[in-house]
């Protein structure tokens, strides 16, 4: 049996997944919430390997990807958008796209069926369509992260946020509550607004077909269903899918790769 392992280290949380014979066998998250940082990276790395019953020995390859220089232990590093196109490809094998939408970005990719990145656009760190911008404005709102996306899909009458500046959206909403704006077509109104950015970023790469949400976003309904209704208003040829473990594809795809170049290794140093 080969094991491996991934880390994604993002500005909100750790993501860390174990694999063995090109299997996830755990998968773990760790928010960060103002700790030290090398603290939570070990602490992850060590619950991800109890959950999966091995020790850091049995560990053949550890890959890291995001800001994984901080993961003295590594042994090889994979940028982010060949991490999460790897990810996505495992998880959803027919998709050839993806949206990775973090804590303060989110990027379109375009890949062909072995991960290989064919191109790519990026949201300015600004833009109020990132996971840290739905969280602010969660908390505003008195509701939890889970709540947002059965909330938004519940809304009748959403209010779009017109600013893509996330000050500015958040004075937005500051002045929708006060006019007696519902939070479920605050958020409806937030989610196709974000869900407009991101088709201007898929169509920019040319993608069509199959696209992939992944990353700390990738779970939310709402954002799901406003992307949906987006590409049917404009008559795209897209299809949003997800999976459940799509928050992890970026560590799942440092893992897939690293078991991939530990082979490679491996018949090297045979020959």
């Amino acid at each position: 049996m080969i094991v491996t392992a991934g880390m994604d280290v993002g500005s909100s949380s750790v993501k860390t997944v174990v694999v063995a014979d090109g299997a996830p066998i755990a998968l773990r998250t760790d928010r960060i919430r103002r700790r030290d940082l090398r603290k939570v990276i070990d602490e992850s790395y060590e619950s991800a390997l109890a959950d999966a019953a091995v020790r850091r020995s049995d560990v053949a390859y550890l890959a890291t990807t995001g800001e994984g220089d901080l993961v003295d232990f590594r042994r090889g590093h994979f940028y982010g958008m060949t991490a999460h196109a790897r990810g996505a490809v495992f998880l959803m094998p027919e998709t050839r796209a993806a949206l990775d939408i973090g804590a303060l970005h989110a990027r379109a990719m375009k890949f062909d069926a072995r991960s290989r990145v064919l191109g790519y656009r990026m949201t300015s760190q600004c833009a109020s369509g990132s996971g840290q911008f739905l969280e602010n404005v969660a908390r505003y709102l008195g509701i939890t992260l889970e709540d947002i996306g059965p909330l938004s899909c519940s809304a009748e009458t959403p209010e779009m946020v017109s600013s893509i500046c996330a000050v500015l959206a958040e004075t937005d909403v500051i002045n929708m509550v006060s006019r007696g704006i519902t939070a479920a077509d605050i958020l409806k109104g937030i989610h196709l607004s974000m869900a407009g950015r991101y088709l201007k970023l898929l169509r920019a790469i040319g993608a069509e077909s199959t696209v992939a949400i992944t990353g700390g976003l990738s779970a939310d309904t709402g954002l799901a269903q406003a992307l949906r209704e987006r590409i049917v208003a404009e008559k795209l040829n897209m299809q949003i899918v997800t999976d459940p473990r799509a928050i992890y594809a970026g560590a799942l795809g440092a893992a897939l790769w690293g078991a991939y170049r530990h082979e490679v290794l491996a018949r090297r140093s045979v020959a």
